[in-house]
């Protein structure tokens, strides 16, 4: 059965134009445009999307607005769109918070639109709509109150643990929730979440005030520091080098977004790391982070996976099981205490 989608955008030439990408694909197809969030309530009723494509200005009501109003009452998968501006990436990582599944960048009016292009269209919708099984109960936890972990107690901080993070559909709200249960002298943690260009900044500012870790954007060649998260800058990889007498080091690396950049970083894990290494895999469409995961596994480092009721996407999680490179599965809430386990900053 096809993937039927909504599209909802101001602007005629836009729904022309990712109308006719949808269309073109043989696993999906339209069900109705929009102007505008009015009409496209209607239409949801009318029509029953599997997914909706939602632009962030339009008349009568925004689209965060909108958003907001529809998680309340009908969860569904939700592909944003924005121009990778920076305010328009500040409010793409604002919609992720309220729900979002993913986020693209509008085409260029007047511009072709390439290959490139209608790919990265296609595939946030296919990611949503693998999404929709787990999205409505995600939805209903996702206001619960999240204890942060009861006070562990300081421990003697190591420079010789370091945990890596992986994930991309649905993971910047799913590494939130691991990270603001994280206390200020956990081991160094790094992230790889595969996000679009300008994002990674949006995503470090609003981290810095709610999780009691260091938030930063990683920068070549800097120690990994207890207490210190590091994101992968956007269209950029880190991976981990051993230093000799001072822990871990940083390198950023320019990646190819369609390639596997959370493999890069649990593969350097593995090398640098080897038993003092804790490898998380979390939601995301496809198999990226599966092998490099598996070198964690086999170098003896700990290996954690998102379960699948807890996963908006299980593709990555379920890749890493299937090449049998996973030592724990956990539900999300769960994952932040199973890091601290291993580390012994939380008793086992």
């Amino acid at each position: 059965m096809k993937i039927k989608v909504l599209v909802v955008d101001d602007s005629a030439v836009i729904r022309s134009i990712l109308s006719a990408i949808i269309d073109e694909q043989p696993d999906m197809m339209v069900v109705g445009a929009a102007p505008d969030p009015l009409v496209a309530k209607d239409l949801i009723a009318k029509v029953n999307p599997d997914v909706l494509t939602l632009d962030i200005e339009m008349p009568h009501m925004n689209g965060l607005a909108f958003l907001k109003r529809l998680m309340a009452v009908r969860p569904m998968p939700v592909v944003m769109l924005s121009s990778f501006t920076q305010q328009g990436s500040d409010v793409a990582f604002q919609a992720l918070q309220l729900g979002a599944v993913d986020f693209v960048g509008k085409p260029t009016l007047g511009a072709p639109v390439d290959d490139k292009y209608s790919k990265s269209i296609i595939e946030a919708i296919r990611g949503a709509h693998e999404a929709r099984h787990n999205l409505q109960a995600n939805s209903t936890n996702k206001n619960d109150a999240r204890a942060v972990l009861p006070n562990l107690g300081k421990r003697a901080m190591t420079l010789q643990q370091v945990v890596v993070i992986g994930a991309a559909t649905g993971g910047a709200e799913a590494v939130r929730e691991i990270l603001t249960q994280m206390p200020d002298d956990a081991p160094p943690v790094v992230l790889a979440l595969q996000l679009p260009p300008g994002i990674s900044r949006h995503f470090v500012k609003r981290l810095q005030g709610e999780c009691k870790m260091t938030i930063r954007e990683a920068a070549d060649g800097e120690p990994l520091l207890p207490g210190n998260v590091y994101v992968a800058p956007s269209g950029s990889t880190v991976t981990v080098e051993r230093y000799e007498s001072r822990g871990y080091g940083s390198r950023v690396v320019d990646v190819n977004l369609d390639g596997h950049p959370v493999d890069a970083l649990f593969h350097s894990a593995a090398i640098a790391a080897g038993s003092n290494g804790c490898g998380v895999i979390l939601t995301g469409m496809g198999n990226d982070g599966a092998a490099g995961l598996r070198e964690m596994h086999l170098a003896d480092g700990h290996t954690i996976a998102q379960d699948e009721a807890t996963s908006l996407v299980y593709g990555m999680p379920r890749a890493a099981l299937e090449a049998e490179a996973v030592a724990v599965e956990a539900p999300l809430d769960k994952i932040a205490q199973h890091i601290l386990s291993w580390a012994s900053w939380a008793e086992v």
